[in-house]
């Protein structure tokens, strides 16, 4: 049972599940109705649950969202999954890298203490601490994604936007910060590692989803140049340029790969080519 089917990588997850066997039903109520919800988990009784529906983009307007869907919904997925007659063998549950705020050390391991610094990251973090009183009665884990793309990401997220601009031959592009550090992971390789973690993951644990191999925005940017043979200018436009940025972000995946084995990863160069022959 699948939340955010309809999702940049619930799309992709329904794709890669599909091709490894699985059925995968794409639960279609709003996380905040607890009624339509328990109902329709109910109907399904899955095996196993992912939960992807979030509130996911950094600078959405409206902050009270961050928490209704992110903590509120969650919680009554997390009713309705306990109110089932047969318990399902695996729960993921989605947070998100960013709970890790502006860490000191780098690479960033689990163990790291959390120190978000915008609504996003805080809701993610909330939602994590709530869903543990559910530890007694459903067996699920976390996973911690780092910074990733991909075919169908929202230009709103910066590597879209990117791509974009460059498959258009813009003349120019504006963006915020640009000293970041990121990993820049494909969503193919986080849709696998979520499959796999269905399997191995145990109960309580929290997995940082990532790669360890951070890269500059600046050398995204010349990775696009040399690709696309396009010369961009790019501006900085203060209304962009977030006040909390965290400036470095990259994740240890030492307890990844123990867990699940080594998974392969696209090179970046791999996943911005397969977004610049498909743009949106």
């Amino acid at each position: 049972m699948l939340t955010g089917a309809d999702g940049f990588t619930g799309r992709h997850f329904v794709n890669g599940a599909t091709a490894a066997g699985h059925t995968v039903i794409a639960i279609k109520s709003d996380l905040k109705d607890r009624d339509g919800l328990k109902q329709e988990i109910l109907e399904a009784a899955p095996d196993a649950v992912v939960h992807l529906a979030a509130i996911s983009f950094v600078g959405h307007a409206d902050t009270s969202a961050f928490y209704d869907v992110n903590v509120i919904g969650t919680l009554n997925l997390l009713d309705g999954l306990a109110a089932l007659p047969r318990i399902p063998q695996k729960i993921l549950l989605a947070s998100s890298a960013n709970v890790y705020g502006n860490c000191e050390q780098s690479p960033i391991a689990e163990e790291q203490a959390p120190a978000p610094v915008n609504h996003y990251a805080m809701s993610k973090l909330a939602m994590e601490y709530m869903a543990r009183n559910y530890l007694d009665r459903l067996p699920l884990f976390f996973v911690r994604p780092f910074n990733y793309t991909g075919l169908g990401q929202a230009e709103s997220f910066l590597i879209p936007k990117l791509v974009a601009h460059f498959a258009r031959r813009a003349a120019v592009v504006e963006l915020g910060n640009l000293d970041v550090e990121r990993e820049f992971n494909d969503v193919r390789f986080v849709c696998d590692a979520y499959l796999k973690l269905l399997d191995k993951g145990v109960s309580g644990e929290v997995y940082n989803v990532c790669s360890g191999k951070p890269v500059t925005l600046k050398s995204v940017i010349e990775l696009l140049r040399k690709i696309s043979g396009h010369e961009l200018e790019v501006r900085v436009n203060p209304a962009f340029v977030r006040a909390n940025e965290v400036h470095r972000l990259c994740g240890v995946s030492t307890k990844l790969e123990k867990c699940i084995g080594a998974l392969s990863h696209p090179s970046l160069e791999e996943t911005l080519r397969w977004m610049l022959k498909n743009p949106i």
